[in-house]
């Protein structure tokens, strides 16, 4: 005990009483300095709460041990109430240390089932703001910058960081914001002279946290410019592994107008059992398969879904995809995170699939269920190439928005509601008018902190490719015939498409595995 308050005072830590009575049942020498060595939570004091805030950092010490002492190390952590995350990196661990792949996991939200309260809201907006004012104000364009409460009465030249509280249009045509920061309110005036400020000034949507460059008192600034966090990644990397991923979603297996003999195709080849010796080695590059989300139709998920279902329970469902995934060979990594139809609930972020429903999919080893969003690398050895999995059920209330993307054909081109996302670098940072309804967690799943290499989305059932700032964006078509809310919202869904991308070349391909007309038979 006093070697463990020595250490603390030479850090200058100070440990409450159930985290120290917790540290000094650790017999094991090598795990207890392990946790002491990686207390740096940038907190004076270390509770047991801490660790509950900083759960990325319980997951590093976790990871630093040694296999055979991991228990040593979880039995501490179920002691001080993060046994949930903990327990769901041990069965990711195990499964990864089992099947030998390359996956590392980035980012996944498990559900703490904790109750909400007003306090939560409050401080995940604070902290939000703070992340995405962390983010812009590393940006050079943001000259003199300043907090609200600093800014004078006389007129000068500053910048501001912001989180967008009201926008209006004035009798001269000018947009007229009020902004907020964590120490006061003002307006900000973006003149329709000023075309290229005012034009992009256009897709500015309540809630987003922007930096305003421009001159002014404490009273209006007037904008000469906008900035926000954006994502971007200096050069796009190329792994030394000839190894492909294959990107699906909205399976909705259960509808009575699922393509069953479409996938089965897919898996077919997947197995490299079609097409000549190239192909078939093509396929077997294949390592990694992504489903990003409504893998089954769900059922009660719309007024008078029953009467569209031919397997009507969501057990039944899913036992029926993990039939289908146990056809494929298992070295293929199989990562899912769920959507809107799946059977959880919908506020985002999602939970994993848990066995109450899916309990066959637990069953296949190289099966792994993360949340939505989720993110995951696949590494080399030296260098890795990161994915985020997201749903994308804030692209229908993000583009109808946005003057730009409500006035054209947005439906036909997906990729363009991602490009806002990432410029946000928030999956759904709207929590006014339409947002998508989400769960305010202690730490924002729905942020984007880390730019991924690859963003991958699906809900919309159209396929398209494309780049933004190097990131990969892919969209996912689906494997359901056409929808009565589809027809009579004009939309016209693509049939399973697969984008195939090369971890080593970067070549992407969509192939075509539409057999709808044989399905329909």
């Amino acid at each position: 005990m006093q070697e463990i308050i020595r250490f603390c005072l030479d850090k200058g830590l100070l440990l409450d009483k159930e985290v120290l009575e917790n540290l000094k049942k650790i017999s094991d020498e090598e795990v207890r300095k392990k946790i002491l060595n990686n207390l740096d939570f940038g907190e004076k004091i270390i509770t047991k709460s801490v660790f509950n805030r900083h759960n990325n950092k319980v997951r590093a010490i976790f990871h630093s041990v040694g296999e055979n002492k991991k228990q040593i190390v979880e039995r501490f952590f179920i002691s001080l109430g993060v046994k949930l995350s903990v327990k769901r990196e041990v069965e990711i661990v195990k499964k990864e240390n089992k099947t030998g792949n390359k996956l590392k996991i980035i980012s996944t939200y498990v559900d703490d089932k904790k109750e909400i309260n007003i306090e939560d809201f409050t401080r995940y907006f604070r902290t939000r703001y703070s992340l995405l004012k962390g983010l812009i104000q590393s940006r050079t364009e943001l000259t003199g910058l300043t907090a609200i409460n600093k800014i004078g009465n006389q007129r000068s030249n500053f910048s501001i960081i912001g989180c967008v509280l009201d926008k209006r249009i004035t009798k001269n045509k000018n947009l007229l914001l009020e902004v907020e920061d964590l120490t006061g309110k003002m307006n900000v005036l973006i003149n329709q002279n000023k075309a290229d400020v005012y034009e992009k000034s256009k897709d500015i949507l309540l809630d987003d946290v922007i930096g305003f460059r421009g001159s002014g008192t404490n009273e209006i600034l007037f904008a000469n410019d906008l900035i926000y966090p954006d994502a971007m990644i200096p050069e796009k990397k190329y792994l030394d592994l000839d190894e492909s991923v294959a990107f699906i979603s909205d399976l909705h297996i259960g509808s009575v107008t699922f393509f069953e003999k479409s996938l089965l195709k897919f898996i077919d080849w997947l197995n490299g059992n079609t097409g000549n010796e190239k192909q078939r080695e093509e396929a077997r590059k294949v390592k990694y398969l992504f489903i990003i989300g409504d893998s089954v139709d769900g059922v009660g998920v719309f007024p008078g879904q029953e009467g569209l279902l031919n397997i009507k329970s969501l057990k039944g469902q899913y036992e029926k995809l993990a039939e289908y995934l146990g056809k494929i060979r298992k070295e293929v990594k199989i990562i899912i995170c769920p959507g809107q139809h799946d059977g959880v609930r919908v506020a985002e972020p999602q939970p994993p699939l848990t066995k109450k429903y899916a309990e066959k999919l637990y069953e296949l080893d190289n099966v792994f269920l993360l949340s939505n969003p989720a993110t995951v690398a696949i590494s080399d050895g030296k260098k890795e190439i990161k994915i985020l999995m997201y749903h994308g059920a804030s692209m229908n209330s993000t583009s109808s928005e946005i003057e730009s993307l409500r006035s054209s054909d947005i439906h036909d081109y997906p990729v363009k509601v991602v490009k806002t996302l990432l410029r946000r670098r928030h999956l759904s940072g709207m929590h006014s008018g339409i947002g998508v309804v989400y769960i305010p967690t202690k730490d924002d799943y729905l942020m984007i902190k880390e730019v991924p290499d690859i963003m991958a989305t699906g809900d919309w059932h159209k396929s398209e490719i494309d780049i933004y700032n190097n990131i990969l964006i892919v969209a996912n078509s689906c494997w359901q015939g056409i929808t009565p809310f589809e027809e009579k919202v004009g939309n016209k869904p693509d049939y399973c498409k697969v984008p195939i991308f090369n971890l080593k070349t970067r070549e992407i391909k969509i192939m075509d595995f539409e057999e709808t007309k044989k399905d329909a038979d």
